[in-house]
């Protein structure tokens, strides 16, 4: 027993370790700090540059579901290893971008959010579901946490990088560190274990849960989806442009850069609250309640007050993003089971990297027409309401804790390979 418990206490630490270097902190969060010295080097707009960033996350979105359908049938270890250090590569390849043509910026997005699919917290989080069931919200409120320790980290690391070598070569550090934080840990720790049903070829019906396109049929399936859709287009549209924002107003890159690690500070301890609280509450009401936090944290941001009022604002809306994918990620192997996980997590995943990429583009789009923020801040605030309406609204588990497990917990029927 302990040693059952001890190996896949190292996957959650692995699968957390790869996500401090996933496609969110990476490319997205690293993007408000190279938006103006790539915009002032190239001479582009803040708008085009958002709209390949918004290109690179709907890519994502898509290459997501071809992801959940591999780890639904093959190990997803034998994805993940060669995807990450093909992500890698792609991180370099920003390196190279030129003003002209516009149209090589948008591929260079493009493949990097393509291939980043298997960077983002769907296989993480199908390996961590498959060990842990009692304990499964702590686990992955525990490894969805790397995305905010990446927050804290990677954007501070790009900072420095492009003040100590130019913004060129940061992006080959990044690439650097996706191989050492991600591939490295994934290749010594993360394995399956053997449930009932599951083969190295795919899973039979002894897994419990529904097939994807029973799931597309459920009312849960599209308020989740549209819930996470909404949450995430405010929440992200915001932090991205929290830099730009607060450089604006004449506060320096460096402080500018604090709240933004201020915000990933409160991602990793909004999504440890919320994995806790998911294992003793219910759901849709932890759901709702952390949804609120980045309204709040919304119009502090747009208030234009000063001093330690931005960081708050920031920390608010991180806790809110922190959640969310922890969320996501529970209430999938809830209501929908671990039958076909890989394949509903892409499949919701799309519209939500729909929002992830959205809400940037979105925001970039409103700077360049109203010169401020502050109509659009005006819009995630609707936007967050209406998702704490859906949450609320879903009904009880299908697949709760005593339908996957015995009385001697997590590993009853759990067979190491």
């Amino acid at each position: 027993m302990v040693g059952i418990l001890a190996s896949r206490w190292w996957i959650v630490f692995a699968c957390a370790c790869g996500l401090v270097v996933g496609t969110g902190s990476v490319v997205i969060f690293t993007f408000g700090v190279f938006l103006k010295p790539v915009t002032d080097d190239l001479g582009i707009s803040r708008g085009d540059l958002s709209a390949a960033l918004g290109v690179s996350a709907w890519l994502t979105a898509l290459a997501g579901l071809i992801v959940g359908w591999l780890i639904d049938r093959w190990n997803a270890r034998w994805i993940m290893l060669p995807g990450i250090l093909l992500f890698a590569l792609s991180i370099a390849s920003f390196g190279l971008m030129q003003a002209q043509p516009l149209a090589l910026i948008f591929l260079i997005f493009s493949t990097a959010g393509f291939i980043g699919g298997v960077q983002t917290p769907i296989p993480y989080a199908a390996v961590v579901s498959r060990w842990f069931d009692r304990q499964r919200g702590l686990a992955l409120g525990l490894t969805t946490a790397g995305v905010g320790l990446g927050v804290v980290l990677i954007p501070q690391l790009a900072a420095f990088l492009i003040g100590r070598f130019g913004w060129r070569e940061a992006y080959f550090g990044l690439a650097i560190a996706v191989v050492a934080l991600a591939w490295v840990p994934v290749a010594i720790f993360v394995r399956e274990p053997r449930l009932p049903g599951v083969t190295g070829a795919g899973h039979t019906a002894e897994v419990p849960g529904i097939d994807a396109w029973s799931a597309l049929k459920t009312w849960n399936f599209w308020a989740l989806s549209i819930a996470f859709f909404l949450g995430v287009l405010a929440i992200n549209g915001t932090i991205v442009h929290i830099v730009a924002l607060l450089t604006d107003r004449g506060i320096a890159l460096q402080l500018a850069t604090a709240a933004l690690s201020a915000a990933g500070i409160a991602i990793i301890i909004g999504r440890i609250v919320c994995g806790w609280c998911l294992d003793r509450y219910w759901g849709p009401y932890v759901a709702a309640c952390f949804f609120i936090l980045p309204m709040l944290g919304i119009a502090l941001l747009g208030s234009g007050w000063a001093y330690a009022v931005p960081l708050i604002g920031a920390a608010l809306c991180g806790a809110g993003i922190g959640a969310e994918i922890d969320l996501m990620a529970f209430f999938i192997s809830r209501y929908f089971g671990l039958k076909s996980y890989g394949k509903v997590y892409g499949l919701m995943f799309i519209l939500f990297n729909f929002g992830t990429g959205g809400g940037p583009a979105l925001s970039g789009k409103a700077f360049d027409i109203f010169h401020s923020y502050s109509q659009i801040f005006i819009v995630y605030e609707v936007a967050l309401a209406v998702t704490c309406i859906l949450l609320a609204r879903l009904g009880e588990y299908s697949y709760p804790v005593h339908a996957v497990t015995t009385a001697r917990g997590d590993s009853a029927r759990v067979i190491t390979t």
